[in-house]
This record gives C-alpha cells, structure tokens and sequence, in this order.
C-alpha cells in the first residue's frame, strides 16, 4: 500500500504542459530560424528607412549578437515566446512604429559606460 501512494505522489508531481506553438526542440529551432532569417533580410531596409547611423553590417552583426544572448534556452516553452517577442519587434520595426532612438538603444548597450565614482575612474586613468 505505501509503494502505490508513493507512487501517486510521484506521479501527480509530475505535470504535462500544454505547447505554445513547438511540440518539440527541432519544431521551435526552425521557428528562430526563421525569425533570424526575417531580421537578417530587414536589416539593410531598416537601415535605410530609419536612417541610422550605421551600416548594415553593424546592424546584421547586432542581430546576431541579440539571438546569440538566448543561444543557452533549451525549453520549447520559453524559446517560443522569445520568438514572439522577436515577431513583434520585427513587426514593430516593418511598420514604422518605432522610433529612430528605439533602434539605437539596441546599439547603446555595446558602448562601454564611463566610471562613476573616483576609485574606478583611478583605476581606468580618466582624470578626476
């Protein structure tokens, strides 16, 4: 008797979940395929839409630093809803809702902040 409740337990710890769109690891890589494909071919339009300052290969090798960020996701779940995002934000960015200052956050993040306080000012050799 106590091997069969113990084996309830273990089994209603146990809890399948419902897809979002992948049912398994190969359907949800396809999927971010097909969204780097997606911003990879916008990318020159986007550029020149927006009138960035930068070049389309800034721009591509940018894209591919934000899918290699989420490279370490192994959950269907999870890499379905970062594909998403991404649709949306591709969606977002076709249809001009954005703003030029929206698509240059993505590119402030690689600048290197300047120290704050003394000691890491010091220690980087900027003047006080």
């Amino acid at each position: 008797m106590a091997s069969t409740a113990a084996t309830r337990t273990a089994s209603a710890g146990v809890r399948v979940v419902k897809p979002i769109f992948s049912r398994d690891l190969d359907e949800a890589k396809r999927r971010v395929r097909e969204l780097y494909r997606a911003w990879y071919r916008e990318v020159p339009n986007t550029v020149a839409m927006y009138q960035l300052d930068i070049s389309s290969r800034q721009a591509k090798d940018k894209v591919r630093e934000m899918f290699a960020k989420n490279k370490h996701v192994t959950d269907p779940r999870v890499i379905d809803m970062l594909v998403i995002k991404g649709k949306m934000e591709l969606e977002e960015t076709i249809k001009v809702w954005k703003q030029k200052t929206h698509i240059m956050r993505y590119f402030a993040e690689t600048e290197n902040q300047r120290p704050d306080d003394f000691l890491a000012r010091f220690y980087k050799g900027h003047d006080p």
